[in-house]
């Protein structure tokens, strides 16, 4: 980074910091790096997928989420999300303010970044830092045509060293998720020559059980093996597979109705001392919600009583769990 650029980006932190806190000043930034939404062996600390309440204002947000139970909101800070990229100097403290009204501290959000060279994409992580966030998932990425995955991950590698060298200045973790499909990291294997040109420690994955299944059917626990080292946060989730207008298609489902085993999962992630960010996503048929729609077609009581259910469940399985 140029010397005239890092004048701009410290005056621009220094800005933003000036403006959070004067706009909250109760707010306490207290939380060090690494302690936000922690598991333990005998506790289970969850942040729900805001997606999933985009229907409700910010402060309607922070009041369900807390009375559900939930410690904290995994924050959509993207294009169609709660915070939208072009907006988060302004709204990103509204959504905070609200969150600590209700006791819940920032810790995750949800993203689509990964220039670093991007002043938009910056401006997203500067201002989250400055209002205590810790841990961010990052934008997805693909395998071009034009050159080979080796070729792309070499690129990769690359990239993610400047995102962490980035974090690093601003005190945040970032969190690449696995996703079924043509995506990179959906074998999981595929991630580790990108993962391993970085220090891993401002860097690394966000694992998501569901995806792991889906793409390694009854081998994932190979790849949570091999992948356990990087991994910064997690994703819970669940699915299975049925036939869908003659076509095999993945159903996703209530946490427990699925395939996924989360006993021998809640087992293995205490067994690995895998202590991260949990992040609830519900991506079943819930009028709407599932998708991040702003208009639900069910009465907003039913999809609370749901996310109630899978809290539950998810606390449930992780206590019993050894």
């Amino acid at each position: 980074m140029k010397e005239a650029d890092k004048t701009i980006s410290r005056r621009r932190f220094t800005k933003l910091s000036a403006a959070a806190i004067g706009s909250m000043p109760l707010m306490g930034f207290s939380n060090p790096l690494f302690r936000a939404n922690t598991i333990s062996k005998n506790d289970l600390s969850v942040s729900l997928f805001s997606k999933h309440l985009q229907f409700l204002d910010y402060n309607e947000m922070a009041a369900a989420a807390a009375e559900m139970g939930f410690d904290g909101l995994d924050l959509t800070v993207r294009p169609k999300g709660h915070v939208l990229p072009e907006r988060v100097a302004d709204d990103l403290p509204k959504v905070v303010a609200a969150m600590k009204k209700y006791g819940m501290n920032p810790g995750m959000m949800t993203t689509n970044v990964w220039d670093t060279n991007n002043p938009e994409e910056k401006l997203v992580l500067e201002t989250a830092s400055t209002l205590g966030f810790t841990h961010y998932r990052t934008a997805w990425l693909k395998y071009p045509e034009d050159r080979t995955i080796a070729e792309s991950q070499a690129i990769y590698g690359k990239q993610a060293t400047a995102l962490e060298l980035l974090n690093k200045e601003l005190g945040l973790i970032g969190c690449y998720q696995n996703h079924a499909g043509n995506h990179v990291g959906a074998p999981i294997w595929d991630l580790l020559p990108i993962l391993e040109a970085t220090n891993n420690k401002h860097i690394g994955a966000q694992y998501d059980i569901r995806h792991a299944v889906v793409e390694g059917g009854s081998s994932w626990e190979l790849s949570l093996r091999r992948i356990k080292p990087f991994i910064k946060s997690l994703v819970i989730k669940d699915f299975k597979w049925g036939i869908l207008d003659g076509k095999w298609q993945l159903i996703n489902t209530p946490l427990g109705e699925g395939m996924v085993d989360f006993n021998r999962y809640f087992s293995l992630l205490k067994k690995y001392e895998i202590n991260v960010p949990v992040s609830l996503h519900l991506e079943y048929e819930l009028g709407g919600a599932e998708h991040g729609a702003i208009e639900i077609t069910i009465d907003k009581k039913e999809v609370f009583a749901q996310m109630k259910k899978d809290l539950s469940f998810l606390r449930t399985e992780w206590a019993k769990a050894d």
